[in-house]
């Protein structure tokens, strides 16, 4: 299969402009970026066996993330081990294990001492599991938090969004959605508040309501540990105790569950539905009018960052970390997943 600069594009995460000035070497393009988007042609073999390659030197990385059902979460597997395998010089195993057990989480970052040169984790907030990443951290390897931070842990690198602005603009969404000035009823649905990232987007989401939207009440947060089944009984429950609820804006995984139920009780048309991440179910959530928007990080992105970090930090080398933005999908934008 012969590749294009498209092809290029999408999984350097640039534009189509942006690989044509690089593969030409033309000038008006940062160094970092130039390297992005070379890497990304030499796995997809665009560049063929001339290409120059990475140091061969194998280096050992752990990458420990939550089992369950969220689809994000799979993604971002999913992509750490296929740019992991395109690097023949990396050696990576991924983890899956309860996200919302600190214990069980704390104990397999244990394990990991001596057995590892680099790890990248999806953390709760919790005393044992920072004691853990202090360990670890402590013994030499360098650590970085993957999509929910965790402060005051010796981490080289956060790699993720800005979750307290994800939930403003989930907020902002909702409210303008909504629309009326009247006042109106919603709710909010988390994994777990364990998670710094989901609080930080309940709390960017209060702020903003209070500061622009304040005609709107948050009447309930759940959580529901990021599952589509607790996501769905959840949602019915809520229906029953508020049949006027105006709208929804789910902080993590569940979005499925959420839209099934709204869909067997008929509210899928009038309760504005806002959500995180783009995957095969928010996108039909998203055809089928159940959900209104969603905030969207790309997991490609965030693998390529988690991967390049731990290599330059492991090597000595400069780290120059790209963050990953903040992308609204609506009905009428969704790109190719």
């Amino acid at each position: 299969m012969r590749f294009t600069l498209t092809d290029i594009a999408r999984e350097a995460g640039v534009s189509s402009a942006t690989v044509d000035r690089v593969l030409n070497n033309r000038s008006g393009v940062k160094e970092r970026t130039r390297e992005i988007v070379l890497d990304a042609a030499r796995r997809l073999g665009y560049l063929g066996s001339t290409a120059t390659g990475s140091p061969t030197t194998p280096i050992k990385l752990d990458f420990v993330l939550p089992a369950g059902t969220n689809a994000f979460i799979a993604s971002l597997r999913s992509q750490i081990e296929r740019q992991a395998a395109a690097q023949k010089q990396l050696d990576v195993r991924v983890h899956s294990i309860d996200g919302f057990n600190p214990d069980r989480l704390a104990n397999t970052l244990n394990d990991l001492q001596g057995n590892t040169q680099g790890v990248g984790v999806v953390a709760l907030d919790h005393p044992t599991v920072r004691e853990a990443m202090r360990a670890l951290a402590g013994s030499g390897v360098p650590v970085v938090t993957l999509v929910s931070d965790i402060l005051h842990v010796p981490r080289i690198s956060y790699i993720g969004i800005d979750n307290r602005a994800a939930g403003r603009l989930g907020g902002y969404l909702l409210g303008r959605l909504i629309g009326d000035s009247e006042k109106r009823k919603v709710a909010l649905f988390a994994g777990s508040l364990s998670y710094r990232g989901h609080e930080e987007r309940e709390m960017g989401f209060r702020h903003v309501l209070v500061e622009e939207f304040p005609q709107l009440e948050i009447v309930e947060l759940r959580e529901i540990h990021d599952d589509r089944d607790q996501a769905y009984t959840g949602t019915r429950k809520l229906m029953e105790r508020h049949p006027d609820l105006a709208g929804i804006y789910n902080i993590g995984a569940g979005n499925q569950g959420i839209g099934r139920a709204l869909l067997e009780i008929g509210k899928n048309q009038s309760v504005i539905f806002v959500g995180h991440e783009l995957t095969d179910g928010s996108k039909a959530l998203l055809l089928d009018r159940t959900m209104d928007a969603v905030i969207d990080q790309n997991p490609r992105i965030e693998a390529r960052e988690a991967l390049s970090t731990l290599t330059h930090a492991i090597r000595g080398e400069p780290i120059d970390y790209h963050p990953p933005r903040l992308q609204v999908i609506f009905r009428e934008n969704i790109p190719e997943i």
